[in-house]
């Protein structure tokens, strides 16, 4: 039997959310069920899922949006994965990255959440933070702003124009971390391009 690993898209419900940089994680995964004709569904775990496949005969994804807000999506992520049997090192989870400059993409295992209040709660409701992460930069605010305010934002108009290649890279790089793992993912995506 196949393994089967659960690809989580962090973000908060509804629709005042969906166009926002905090919801990168989320459009990422739609992204990934675009791509293999797919729909989300609702499942028990208070969450959205696509059942799918990486490839026939390849690894079996969950792909799965928490219906939860971003602070509280461990529970969520936690059922699903005692739900489908998948152990920590085969749940991903795609969020956005405030470190990280916009267009840019970080893979990494483990390690601390870095302010992240989406990734602090799965590593609680896990039990351990040592889980893959594909971290989707989306860069610091300008000036003043509030980061608060900044990650509830929508893309600006200059992001928007990039954003499909940004959302088709962290697809593709939760791909390759399924297929050929973490350091192979990292060697292509953290290369300077």
């Amino acid at each position: 039997m196949a393994e089967t690993w659960l690809v989580v898209g962090l973000g908060n419900p509804g629709p005042r959310y969906e166009a926002t940089r905090h919801n990168v994680g989320q459009m990422v995964v739609d992204e990934l069920a675009a791509r293999r004709g797919e729909r989300f569904a609702a499942h028990k775990a208070h969450a959205r899922v696509a059942e799918t496949w990486l490839r026939p005969g390849a690894a079996k994804l969950v792909l799965a949006k928490p219906n939860s807000f971003m602070n509280v999506s461990g529970g969520p992520v936690a059922n699903l994965a005692k739900y489908y049997g998948v152990e920590p090192e085969r749940v991903i989870v795609v969020h956005d990255e405030l470190d990280i400059p916009f267009d840019t993409l970080k893979l990494k295992t483990g390690g601390g959440h870095g302010g992240h209040n989406g990734v602090r709660d799965v590593a609680k409701a896990l039990g351990t933070a040592d889980f893959p992460r594909v971290r989707v930069g989306i860069g610091r605010p300008p000036g003043r702003q509030d980061p608060a305010d900044w990650v509830l934002d929508p893309f600006a108009a200059t992001e928007r124009a990039t954003l499909p290649s940004l959302l088709g890279d962290a697809a593709d790089a939760a791909e390759l971390l399924v297929s050929d793992g973490l350091v192979a993912a990292q060697q292509r995506f953290h290369a300077p391009r």
